[in-house]
């Protein structure tokens, strides 16, 4: 059994739910939108419950959501009759992949259950993922001579401005696995060991990767220091830039690692939303998710995103 009150924030305060708070809104307040007027440093976080509806059955979680992290605080045993009418009452059926906000009457179950109980057998801690190592898998094989002369894919490699409907398009055509748009998650590629432990190759594509990325900042930013890591030859090369739609979708996992993002093991989860060189048509600009495994637009300034860099081998 646990105690609520024994949980805490990843900076040792205590915990205070934000009730009103949704998964959209905290996805948009810290990541995609700059919806931040209300915070007043970049320490500031929501703690707020919701429904993951990704897997067989819904699970409800306690998350913890700040500009540079996504920290899961607990595993509430919620049952699935409760989540399912929660959803329900949404408007949403109930095979609908997604993340839900809490409502008034599972509100209330929680407070009655976990929060208000001396001792809840329904609530499971979970250890802030900085307190463990990252684990980037079994090492990759080596690239063969002969592969990496003749990747078997082309991907649009060009910047460009692309709709709401051309995204759809784009997701469809080549099979990527993005959790909203795409109907048949039948794209492959073949990761490889790149020229150091910082790269990644996919022979599939001819594509070479960052394994981790470059940090959070606005769109400005993130081309000063593209240019910054390209004149002093990032493993050796001096053409980096950041991926299309395209291949920035070509990463994406259909099922979501154990680090919590679609993405191969051998990349770091410290990137979970990154640019990519794609305006949107009418304004803002292209980011693909691997947290949720999405693809959406921002304005690309404030909180701005990430970025994973890639390179063409040949």
């Amino acid at each position: 059994m646990a105690k609520f009150n024994d949980l805490t924030l990843s900076d040792g305060s205590a915990i205070s739910i934000e009730w009103d708070m949704t998964p959209d809104l905290a996805f948009c307040m810290f990541s995609a939108k700059g919806l931040r007027d209300e915070l007043s440093s970049g320490d500031d976080r929501v703690c707020y419950f919701f429904i993951d509806n990704y897997g067989e059955s819904p699970i409800l979680y306690l998350m913890e959501r700040g500009n540079r992290f996504v920290n899961v605080l607990a595993e509430i045993d919620a049952p699935d009759e409760l989540l399912n009418e929660c959803i329900s009452r949404q408007g949403h059926t109930l095979n609908v992949k997604d993340n839900f906000p809490v409502d008034e009457a599972l509100k209330h179950w929680i407070i009655a259950e976990v929060i208000e109980k001396e001792n809840s057998s329904l609530l499971h801690p979970i250890r802030s993922e900085k307190e463990d190592a990252e684990d980037f898998g079994d090492t990759l094989p080596r690239p063969t001579r002969e592969s990496m002369l003749s990747p078997t894919l082309q991907l649009p490699d060009e910047p460009c401005s692309l709709t709401d409907e051309q995204i759809e398009a784009l997701i469809q055509r080549w099979g990527f696995a993005e959790q909203l748009l795409g109907r048949e998650a039948n794209f492959r590629n073949h990761l490889v060991a790149g020229v150091d432990e910082r790269t990644v190759i996919d022979e599939r594509t001819g594509l070479m990767w960052q394994r981790f990325g470059l940090d959070l900042c606005s769109i400005r930013n993130m081309k000063s220091q593209i240019e910054e890591l390209n004149s002093k030859g990032f493993s050796r090369y001096h053409d980096w830039r950041m991926p299309t739609v395209e291949e920035a979708c070509s990463l994406m996992e259909a099922n979501i690692n154990e680090k919590g993002v679609f993405l191969h093991l051998c990349f770091s989860k410290e990137q979970p939303f990154i640019f990519t060189s794609a305006r949107r048509k009418p304004t803002g600009y292209w980011f693909v998710d691997y947290k949720q495994g999405k693809v959406y637009w921002s304005s690309g300034t404030v909180p701005g995103g990430f970025c994973r860099l890639c390179r063409s081998v040949n």
